[in-house]
């Protein structure tokens, strides 16, 4: 089958843009019907040399050391941001500009009023446009939100969200652009409480206030810069975190649901211990992305005496996306959630409707993580304001 091609041109290389590049390279192994080929067309970064071996080794065809000459280039379909989130509205912006689909790392930007800004710029562009949320793709996540829609919980009570890592626990740790608000925006809360928010709202529905409080518990580091994954290296001298390293609230959902989220690069033992628990009128969920094929279920009408959370290995022909690859039992991981993720993207593209989660996600997701910094300042309950 001849397949149309789609090519792509990245800004930025390293974690995510080493993420990306392979569920690119084995989008049609795995979804071989989808009528379109991702090409790696272009790469774009600041630093010669680690540019050049990145898009040797992902196996883009060639770089730009000026995003702005990649935008603007004809021969690129979809432009996708893996920069650090000072970048992001920019490019974005400039690439709907061009007419280039848009494809963007979360969270979406660094304010409101940015992600304002680029949710208005694709849609003026008439451009698909996705957020990378790529944990509501693990097939347990979405069988979750598949029991949720058929009301096999019922009436939702309680929403409990937890996002643990410890990286930057030791204080020799360097102060890298995740550290540093005028580069990232926020810590912990942009980072890692952007993921749990979105399952929420993926699964539960629209948040309308909340409660929180923010800490920053080491407050000077080694200055430094990001080495690779979560690695770092030290540069000389030291400067001050002006970003939270831990963050918690309390939310209350539009349906009524109560809901309880963390977030922290502080647990120490947890290297990326992202979880949900969900309790219903008639039944639980809950995950935990470092278990990511297990879904625990729990439901009231089981027979008295053999009531409990039963584990379900998500892996069935029947289990979203599960079909895609191996035998039931024969494990998937992180890596997928991607593929997963720009497969549902590139069909949505092909058939030219909205793929989630979007830019009015994300603008929707950065609307929560500002009134958690309002409540944290405040104090007190704060309303989500969306726009």
């Amino acid at each position: 089958m001849s397949k149309r091609a789609i090519r792509i041109g990245m800004v930025g290389y390293q974690f995510m843009g080493k993420a990306h590049s392979h569920a690119y390279r084995d989008l049609n192994f795995f979804f071989d019907d989808l009528p379109v080929t991702p090409v790696l067309q272009a790469i774009a970064g600041r630093s010669e040399e680690p540019l050049r071996r990145a898009a040797e080794v992902y196996g883009f065809s060639s770089y730009e050391t000026d995003w702005r000459r990649l935008v603007e280039r004809d021969d690129i379909d979809v432009i996708d941001i893996v920069t650090p989130n000072n970048a992001h509205a920019e490019i974005a912006i400039a690439a709907a500009e061009r007419g280039k689909h848009v494809i963007c790392e979360k969270p979406l930007a660094m304010t409101v009023d940015e992600a304002v800004r680029m949710r208005d710029a694709v849609r003026a562009a008439s451009v698909h446009h996705l957020v990378c949320h790529n944990y509501r793709y693990a097939p347990a996540v979405q069988f979750a939100k598949r029991l949720i829609d058929d009301g096999r919980l019922g009436r939702i009570y309680h929403v409990r969200a937890q996002y643990l890592q410890d990286w930057i626990m030791d204080p020799d740790f360097p102060l890298v652009w995740r550290l540093r608000k005028e580069v990232t925006g926020s810590g912990a809360l942009g980072d890692i409480a952007a993921h749990i928010l979105d399952l929420a709202r993926f699964l539960v529905g629209e948040i309308r206030d909340v409660a929180a409080c923010m800490e920053t518990f080491i407050k000077e580091r080694p200055l430094g810069e990001m080495a690779g994954g979560l690695e770092a290296r030290k540069a000389g001298g030291t400067g001050q975190v002006d970003v939270d390293d831990a963050v918690a609230f309390l939310a209350r959902f539009e349906n009524g649901a109560m809901g309880v989220f963390e977030a922290t690069r502080f647990a120490g033992g947890h290297r990326n211990g992202n979880q949900f628990e969900i309790n219903g009128e008639k039944g639980s969920l809950r995950w935990n992305l470092e278990d990511m094929n297990w879904l625990e279920v729990y439901f009231h009408s089981d027979e008295p005496g053999l009531q409990g959370f039963r584990r379900i290995n998500c892996t069935e022909p029947l289990h979203p996306y599960a079909e895609r690859y191996w035998p039931a039992g024969h494990i998937i991981g992180y890596e997928h959630t991607f593929l997963n993720l720009f497969g549902a993207f590139f069909k949505g593209l092909v058939e030219d409707r909205p793929v989630k989660p979007d830019f009015e996600d994300g603008v929707r997701n950065q609307c929560v993580l500002e009134a958690v910094e309002k409540a944290a300042a405040s104090r007190s309950w704060e309303n989500v304001e969306y726009r």
